[in-house]
């Protein structure tokens, strides 16, 4: 999930710069059916309207409605428009539980981590989705720089090439999130300030992409769309790449594409750079607790390694930047290292994790070789 908020005045100079029209936001089909819809029909679809009517909203909540007036001033926003987006979110208690860290009863497992990623069906659909977008990873390559295998890495993991874009929401995840967000959580004035400013964000879209709140949904945090991009991310990153003159991350594959390497790019993805090298060590010199205290901030050049007791393959030796040292924990058996470059950092401003920074690369190596296969089969027929 692309997390990273950005600053009012940098959302208010990239929709200068690329036109409100360029900011044609698509809804997605199932909201636009929810939204078209005069009464439900069928009798799932009462009880969940009779659900969502005992679900309490933020009307008239003293606490919404000062936040209402804080979002209106910082985005300069109509009042009244914002007073009437808030008093129809929804509460949401499953959105408070989510949000919670899980409890640490076992240790980290990349292995296990990696089998929910690395598995037959997401390879499957990346050979649909990268067979179905050659041209358009062809093109985000040559444009931006980042191979298609890492593009096709981010949105596999992220949801299945679309499959799986999340039912909550956003209106009332964000809403939630801002004003019910659980103390017990270890940074909850942190996380609650995040969403307080990435509902701001969502609003923000409301109005200069004529939206209806309601109408959106992605996860429990308020992600959209199939790279899951929060709605600063959104403003900041999202780019018409099909140029259509709007931007459609729940439909356009190119859009979904383009915004992707351009969110990487924006942090400092450099081409033809590996993510990562192999490493082994030299138990007389080596100094894990030096090599693992940056955590995975590129931080040692390759003889800042060596003299660390960190070896590098030939390639890695002759790599012209930093590196980390990068420690993904197999629970009880032992962990396995990698030296990181500075690419590998960049997948990690996506979501920051080096668990998730693997599953990304290991994915999309998977389904290229896939792509591979595929090819030498047709020439073999042929």
């Amino acid at each position: 999930m692309a997390k990273l908020g950005n600053s009012l005045s940098a959302s208010c100079r990239w929709l200068a710069a690329v036109g409100i029209a360029a900011l044609t936001l698509s809804m997605p089909a199932q909201a636009t059916t929810a939204v078209n819809a005069k009464k439900p029909g069928t009798a799932a679809q009462q009880v969940k309207a009779r659900k969502a009517a005992a679900t309490p909203s933020y009307a008239g909540r003293a606490d919404a409605m000062l936040l209402a007036d804080e979002i209106a001033e910082q985005q300069g926003l109509d009042r009244d428009q914002v007073y009437q987006a808030i008093s129809a979110a929804r509460q949401l208690p499953v959105v408070a539980r989510l949000i919670l860290p899980a409890a640490a009863t076992a240790a980290k497992n990349w292995q296990l981590y990696r089998s929910r990623f690395i598995e037959p069906v997401r390879i499957k659909a990346g050979v649909a989705f990268w067979t179905a977008n050659k041209a358009w990873l062809e093109r985000v390559e040559k444009d931006f720089g980042v191979p298609p295998e890492i593009v096709v890495g981010v949105i596999g993991v992220e949801t299945v090439y679309g499959r799986q874009l999340g039912n909550f929401r956003v209106l009332d995840a964000l809403a939630t999130l801002s004003l019910d967000f659980p103390t017990e959580h270890p940074r909850a004035a942190e996380r609650r300030a995040f969403f307080r400013s990435e509902l701001g964000h969502f609003l923000h879209l409301k109005r200069h992409a004529g939206i209806n709140p309601l109408a959106w949904r992605g996860s429990y945090a308020g992600a959209m769309g199939m790279p899951q991009f929060m709605p600063s991310s959104m403003l900041r990153f999202a780019i018409d790449f099909d140029g259509d003159g709007r931007i459609d991350l729940f439909h356009s594959t190119a859009d979904v594409i383009g915004s992707v390497a351009n969110y990487l790019k924006a942090f400092n993805w450099q081409p033809g750079m590996p993510t990562h090298y192999a490493v082994r060590f030299d138990s007389n010199r080596l100094d894990l607790e030096a090599l693992l205290l940056p955590d995975i901030l590129p931080t040692f050049d390759a003889s800042g390694f060596s003299s660390r007791g960190a070896l590098l393959d030939e390639a890695g030796r002759n790599h012209n930047g930093r590196l980390a040292l990068v420690e993904l924990q197999n629970g009880t058996a032992d962990p396995q290292y990698v030296a990181g470059t500075e690419n590998f950092y960049v997948i990690t401003r996506y979501n920051r994790s080096s668990y998730y920074a693997m599953a990304v690369i290991e994915l999309g190596q998977e389904v290229a070789a896939a792509m591979r296969r595929k090819a030498s089969a047709g020439d073999t027929k042929r």
